[in-house]
């Protein structure tokens, strides 16, 4: 291949991307340069950026528009090697027609990785049959300031929850054929004061036990085929030329063989933003150095600039040619360099190319199957933070549902969902799938109500003029479903997701003066709250009969809340990221040293509203009869403990076992806490069972003093626990022998063993939650 050849594996390009003059990257129009697809076609191209989720297409449609685009750019290069299409799919396929799931906080909700697991198999299969090559998602950040706007696409602010969600998730895609992504690789959640892109401040150890272990667990478990670079900088260095992080860790280290491809113009960034780099050719000679391969979303750096370099001699051809070899070999994998490599799409095949009225509406990306899956995910993740008794509700005369959330169609859908991600730009065309509305589905749920809706106020705005008919509406009624949350959207165009960051965590606009009022009407007030990231809800969580959370739920939210409060759906979540009490006091999660939480030499007091991994249920769950198998076990050994959980309630309900360390002594600070291990237990009523945990020595380790993973000996407990704030039972152990240094090969995961009460191993109940 000439030195233009290989270049040309190594960008994609973006068609369309300003047609309609919207923002959906950073710095979007500021970066673009004009493209002009068919001359670049004769040297080949690397990827095409995003053919399904840039404007509103007919899936099938698409299809074959891809199909066509790929023949053109297989005929014009002399090797006939096609382009690797990726997309975005965070919340699901972010194209038109597409099924929205819900967004990664509610995964993280479900505490369950084998449904996460079964849901991003289907957006895979989605994503396949259409000609897509690669999906730019799971999002492994781990949660550090809650303030931060892409919090909605993070599974949470603890690092084993975040790596066994997104590592089911990259399995889920991965076997499929797609290619998943990694990102944002690495610390791009920490940034400084919750500000998109800001710099990060964070020691090595922060780094090392909070931050990478997502990623390595999804390099060496799920079998990741790519990663995708951070846009922020740490102490001073950009991801993008990190040679340390990219390529000494990532691939000496970790073992990783994939690609790694750029954060959407993050190359140029090293020169326009981040200031290490004095020219555009120097962007990219640094990022290939660091061990950067594909330059997106399209040709900037890596095209006319990185080309001259080369010819002068200023970027050594064997960063290209080792950058090229890991493009070519993943399309291989891909099977796009075979002989007999067929361009049209599975979903296309059998139907009469040459004429579109054929192709259009062929093909359904919002099967019964998928809405089916949806929706179990979204009932999973809702979390029943408080009850006073007053849900499940019994079908009351009139219900008042009041708050801005009440009839928004897209309430439940979050910043990458395409009905918000593009879609809000296109107000003209129909929205593509059916998106009912929490006052629909309240309806729907008890039909011989009466339901009055009052929206009282929006979302973000300062108006207070709607209060006087809302706080009628909850005087009249028997109970007030406060309908509360907020608007997805992009760069300041909502109050949650990318660039929507906030200076605190009340509430957005006048909404808990809304709730304030309603709670003065003396009515009982069920708070439904359906946003991007958790928020203090000041009296409510005193006062309030109920408080119900849901993450961005997708499209099958709105019904699966409205489930949740008739009891016809059995509350299951439990919280991915702690609700704060107080708006202020961020950041801060629940992974705190001694010196993080409430002292007597402060007068703020950090004590979360409701701990990370809380949930409650419609039922009473008995923990008793802990055993544990030996007081004492050697550093590179491992602990038995055993205990018996009941259902002592009247109805089916899952427990979620979480299992958290304490190292009360240590050569270096810990967190009070960290969860290790968890599993999801469900019993129906009166049923019990034994829960087994063999947890390795290897779950106590930490970095040390001397920048290396170290399991430590002396006294740790093992504490077994409903929630972060609510430890059940707690064993004690003496680890013995010698400091033994763990790396990435560890044993990472407890054993969990569940035995039914008649003795038969295996799930308690045939409803496998």
């Amino acid at each position: 291949m000439t030195p233009a050849e290989k270049v040309a594996q190594l960008y994609g390009v973006w068609v369309g991307a300003s047609a309609d003059g919207g923002e959906v990257a950073p710095y979007q129009h500021e970066m673009e340069e004009p493209v002009d697809l068919e001359s670049l076609l004769e040297t080949g191209l690397g990827q095409l950026t995003r053919p399904f989720g840039t404007a509103p297409v007919d899936p099938a449609l698409g299809a074959l528009s891809l199909l066509r685009t790929q023949q053109r750019i297989v005929a014009a290069n002399r090797f006939g090697i096609p382009a690797v299409a990726h997309e975005e799919c965070l919340a699901g396929f972010a194209t038109w027609g597409a099924t929205a799931y819900p967004v990664p906080l509610s995964w993280g909700a479900t505490f369950d990785p084998p449904l996460v697991r079964r849901m991003a198999a289907a957006i895979g299969a989605d994503m396949r049959r259409l000609g897509v090559h690669q999906g730019l998602a799971p999002v492994l950040d781990v949660v550090r300031d809650a303030r931060w706007g892409r919090v909605e696409e993070t599974v949470g602010e603890d690092p084993y929850l975040v790596g066994t969600i997104a590592t089911a998730y990259v399995q889920g895609l991965e076997s499929e054929g797609v290619v998943a992504t990694l990102k944002h690789f690495a610390g791009y959640s920490a940034s400084r004061a919750g500000r998109n892109h800001a710099p990060v401040s964070m020691g090595p150890r922060e780094r090392a036990d909070v931050i990478l272990p997502p990623f390595e667990m999804a390099v060496r478990e799920g079998g990741a085929r790519s990663v995708m670079h951070a846009y922020t900088d740490t102490d001073g260095m950009p991801s993008a030329a990190d040679e340390e992080l990219l390529t000494g860790l990532l691939r000496d280290t970790w073992g990783f063989t994939g690609t790694l491809v750029a954060d959407y113009f993050a190359i140029a960034f090293l020169h326009a933003l981040h200031g290490v780099a004095g020219s555009w050719a120097e962007a990219a000679g640094t990022a290939l150095a660091a061990g950067v391969d594909v330059e997106l979303p399209t040709v900037k750096t890596f095209g006319a600039p990185l080309r001259a370099a080369l010819a002068a001699g200023e970027v050594p051809e064997a960063l290209v040619d080792r950058a090229v070899r890991r493009v070519l070999l993943q399309k291989a994998q891909l099977g796009l360099l075979d002989a007999g490599w067929d361009p049209v799409p599975p979903a296309l095949r059998g139907v009469d190319l040459d004429d579109p009225e054929a192709v259009r509406g062929s093909v359904d990306l919002d099967a019964p199957a998928n809405r089916a899956l949806a929706r179990q995910v979204a009932e999973e993740a809702v979390v029943l933070l408080r009850n006073d008794g007053t849900l499940p509700l019994a079908a009351p005369p009139r219900i008042a549902v009041v708050g801005p959330q009440a009839e928004s169609a897209t309430a439940g859908l979050g910043c990458y969902s395409f009905p918000v991600h593009v879609g809000s730009r296109h107000p003209e065309l129909p929205v593509g799938i059916g998106l009912p509305t929490l006052a629909e589905a309240l309806r729907a749920e008890f039909p011989g109500s009466e339901v009055r809706v009052v929206a009282g106020a929006s979302v973000d705005g300062p108006d207070t003029g709607g209060f006087a008919a809302a706080v009628e509406a909850a005087r009249d009624a028997d109970v007030v479903i406060a309908a509360l949350g907020d608007r997805a959207g992009l760069f300041g165009r909502g109050t949650s997701g990318e660039g929507c960051d906030v200076e605190s965590l009340a509430l957005p606009g006048v909404q808990q003066h809304l709730l304030d009022a309603l709670l003065d009407t003396g009515t009982p007030v069920v708070v439904t709250l359906v946003a991007g990231r958790p928020y203090a809800l000041g009296r409510a969580v005193d006062e309030a009969a109920a408080v119900v959370q849901s993450f961005f739920p997708g499209q099958e939210g709105s019904p699966a809340i409205a489930g949740v409060l008739s009891g016809r759906v059995e509350p299951q979540g439990r919280l991915p990221v702690s609700v704060p009490r107080r708006p202020g006091g961020q950041p801060g999660t629940y992974l705190t040293a001694r010196l993080g939480q409430a002292t007597d030499v402060s007068n703020l007091d950090p004590t979360p509203a409701y701990g990370f991994g809380h949930g409650l249920t419609y039922t009473r769950f008995d923990w008793s009869e802990l055993t544990v198998d030996r007081p004492e076990a050697q550093t590179d050994g491992e602990v038995r403990l055993a205990f018996t959980l009941r259902n002592t309630g009247e109805r089916w309900g899952s427990e979620v076992v979480q299992l958290y360390a304490h190292d009360p002594v240590a050569s270096v600070v810990q967190p009070v806490q960290r969860l290790v291990g968890y599993r999801r237990v469900p019993l129906d009523p009166g049923a019990s069972c034994r829960v087994e945990v063999t947890a390795p020595a290897d779950l106590f380790s930490f970095t040390g003093r001397d920048g290396r993973r170290v399991v430590e000996p002396g006294a740790v407990e093992l504490r077994l626990a409903a929630s972060s704030t609510d430890p059940r039972l707690v064993a004690t152990v003496e680890l013995r022998g010698p400091a033994r240094h763990v790396d990435h090969t560890r044993r990472m995961h407890p054993e969990f063993t569940v035995t039914l009460g008649a003795g038969e191993p295996g799930a308690p109940s045939g409803r496998v939650a």
